[in-house]
């Protein structure tokens, strides 16, 4: 795809938005099936919903432009998702595990955060005053669903998980990744 205007690079950033809740949809009920806590497996399942939402409000837009939402693979959620992955592969405990998996929530919210404020910023530029309407309604709530994750940390779960007494066992394998990392 070009990138020679903002309409184009508008598109863009919906198309990208558009693959990022696509993946998510995946992601979330295995992060649900993960959390050893109701309310963090709650949250999940909710957003899981407001993420169908997300993506319904997106094709409306796409189909107000007359466009195909499909054609641009999220990257950066492709990451964020493999991470979250990552942390529920590890088998922490499981109150360390909530906390992990707040926090690569947050990562995944603070990116579509971003996204989102970019792209109705773009659709006000472009006047299209009812993509603006419709992102800004899941820009809320994105936000909400930060704060919540971060209300269930701070009031639950990181301090359930300082309290954890089990040092994780790292791996060779893990130490020999970590090394690499910070080299």
């Amino acid at each position: 795809m070009k990138m020679q205007t903002l309409r184009d690079l508008y598109i863009g950033e919906l198309r990208d938005l558009y693959n990022a809740e696509n993946q998510l949809i995946k992601a979330l009920p295995k992060m649900a099936a993960a959390a050893k806590s109701e309310k963090l497996e709650a949250a999940f399942e909710e957003h899981l919903e407001q993420t169908k939402n997300h993506v319904s409000r997106l094709e409306k837009i796409f189909e107000r432009l007359s466009l195909n939402p499909k054609g641009k693979r999220c990257k950066a959620m492709e990451g964020l998702v493999e991470e979250g992955k990552e942390i529920i592969e590890l088998r922490p405990e499981a109150n360390v595990l909530n906390a992990a998996l707040i926090a690569a929530a947050q990562r995944v919210e603070h990116y579509e955060i971003a996204g989102y404020g970019c792209a109705r910023a773009f659709a006000t530029l472009l006047g299209e005053n009812e993509a603006v309407e419709l992102l800004s309604e899941t820009l809320k709530e994105e936000k909400e669903t930060d704060e919540r994750l971060t209300e269930l940390a701070i009031n639950e779960i990181n301090e359930e998980a300082a309290e954890a007494t089990e040092p994780v066992a790292v791996s060779s394998e893990q130490n020999a990744m970590a090394s690499e990392q910070s080299a």
